[in-house]
């Protein structure tokens, strides 16, 4: 972090900065000083050089992140599944059961089509999203300050705090649901959907087609933003705790029991956000597969 003794603006602002790389242009000027005299791709220093960098950007640590919980999600489950016996189940056999019946038994209350790729889709998502989620119980200081031990000036853990990452599900979301739509309805149906609801008369289409294009549209940016909104407040709540131990004694007691609650408090948040993020998921799915 810059400076030995950050102020709180300087902290706060430090633990909310991601770990960016991207394409710096032409005469820009850096943190020392110096000036580019081509376009240059590194890594941003502070979020001045990652708002220059603009959409030639890439958050290194949340996608790290993201793609290593998903590795252990997979590595987990298929290890489960690999040693699955029909005897005594083992207790992280009996975990991933409970998991997948939940999952299961709440897919086929909500999706009434036949698709066999929407309950292993509902499960990753409430699996991933949950083991992102489930980040935030880390103390804001631990992995930071071991990360900068090794020269890594900025890291956030939490992806689901980073809008690239739950826009980024929500949009592959909005795409299956655009291709279920079509296929199921075919082109015309699904035009017929859009022009012809709620009102089925010619003379309402731009009124229908304007109704439902909102509609359509504010499912993905929904779906991401209560997420990102709902993790990132999370993440700001264990930041400003933090900054309390710096306060003297009686500020840092009373922080410390104030996290304990609020973890404890967040591992309900965090669950039910992955859930939300499912279940909103296979609705979505299901009204694609409905054919009037």
């Amino acid at each position: 972090m810059a400076g030995e003794n950050p102020t709180t603006t300087e902290y706060i602002q430090h633990h909310l900065t991601n770990l960016t790389y991207g394409k710096l242009p032409a005469g820009f000027e850096r943190y020392d000083g110096s000036v580019l005299e081509a376009d240059t791709w590194t890594m941003a220093h502070g979020s001045a050089e990652a708002a220059a960098m603009g959409f030639n950007a890439f958050h290194v640590d949340s996608l790290a992140w993201s793609f290593g919980l998903g590795l252990i999600f997979c590595l987990l489950f298929r290890l489960v599944a690999k040693s699955v016996t029909s005897g005594v189940p083992g207790r992280l056999q009996n975990f991933v059961e409970i998991i997948v019946e939940f999952i299961d038994n709440n897919v086929k209350d909500m999706f009434h089509g036949r698709n066999p790729i929407v309950a292993p889709l509902a499960l990753t998502i409430f699996v991933w999203v949950f083991l992102m989620n489930l980040m935030d119980l880390i103390p804001v200081d631990v992995v930071p300050e071991i990360m900068m031990a090794l020269g890594v000036e900025y890291q956030k853990i939490v992806p689901s705090t980073d809008p690239n990452i739950t826009l980024g599900m929500a949009l592959a979301v909005f795409i299956l649901m655009l291709y279920y739509s079509i296929k199921i309805k075919g082109v015309g149906g699904f035009v017929k959907e859009l022009t012809m609801h709620p009102f089925n008369h010619w003379m309402f289409i731009p009124v229908n087609l304007f109704m439902e294009l909102v509609g359509l549209l504010a499912k993905p940016f929904s779906l991401g933003l209560r997420l990102f909104g709902n993790m990132y407040a999370g993440e700001m709540i264990f930041i400003l705790i933090a900054v309390m131990y710096s306060a003297g004694l009686f500020f840092g007691l009373f922080g410390g029991l104030l996290q304990l609650g609020w973890a404890i408090f967040h591992i309900l948040v965090i669950t039910l956000q992955a859930f939300i993020f499912m279940v909103l998921t296979v609705v979505y799915l299901s009204m694609a597969h409905e054919d009037h």
